[in-house]
């Protein structure tokens, strides 16, 4: 982490709404969330935009653009938020003459993946009630590993983006948010949110999980 410090560039503050690199841009460095938390947005061939991941503190950013050398998607911040610059040519060298620099970055980059995968898995065949719920558990143990509560919290993102992220409507999400409050389960006031009964939040991510299938008469 001394070694990483030394080519990291004093914390960046981004106004909300601000982006901090473009869907396309060549790869010159990655970025560390310091505070605050960013969205990145992908635009489609067809002018689709999706909401395609969330970024908190802590969180390294730009590790999916390694491959191609280019950002898959704008970087926009959700808040006022603090972000360091990690030049490229100089993360990769600190690499090739440090095996713990170079294991921070596979931890990283593995950490991305096994996300990505559940994201994908959550999105199968699942109902609305379902991938909000495994929505809020992930999002909950991710405050938790911080340092923060895992029972309430403020998410900067709108009912639009967390739509967008899951593959829903923002008035599915609305009702469903809805849902979860008259089953005494969640409480969300604006970007506030309350987990009040976690081990049923639990349920509702695993037992209503898979959408039945209509049954088609022969």
């Amino acid at each position: 982490m001394a070694l990483l410090g030394e080519i990291t560039r004093p914390a960046v503050t981004l106004e909300k709404g601000a982006i901090l690199a473009r869907q396309g841009a060549a790869l010159c460095s990655l970025f560390a969330v310091h505070t605050g938390s960013l969205k990145q947005v992908n635009v489609t061939d067809n002018g689709e935009t999706l909401v395609t991941a969330l970024c908190l503190p802590g969180d390294m950013v730009g590790l999916d653009a390694i491959d191609k050398g280019v950002f898959p998607g704008s970087l926009i911040a959700l808040e006022t938020s603090g972000v360091c610059e990690i030049p490229y040519e100089k993360l990769d060298a600190l690499c090739d003459r440090s095996r713990e620099a170079r294991w921070l970055i596979q931890r990283c980059q593995s950490h991305d993946i096994h996300d990505e995968r559940l994201k994908l898995h959550l999105l199968l065949h699942r109902t609305a009630e379902a991938r909000l719920a495994c929505f809020f558990l992930a999002i909950s143990e991710r405050f938790r590993l911080r340092g923060y509560s895992s029972h309430h919290f403020r998410l900067a993102m709108t009912r639009s983006d967390i739509a967008s992220y899951l593959g829903l409507t923002p008035e599915t999400v609305g009702r469903t948010l809805v849902n979860y409050q008259r089953q005494n389960v969640m409480l969300a006031r604006g970007r506030e949110f309350r987990i009040l009964d976690l081990e049923q939040l639990k349920r509702l991510a695993e037992a209503n999980g898979r959408r039945h299938r209509q049954r088609v008469s022969q």
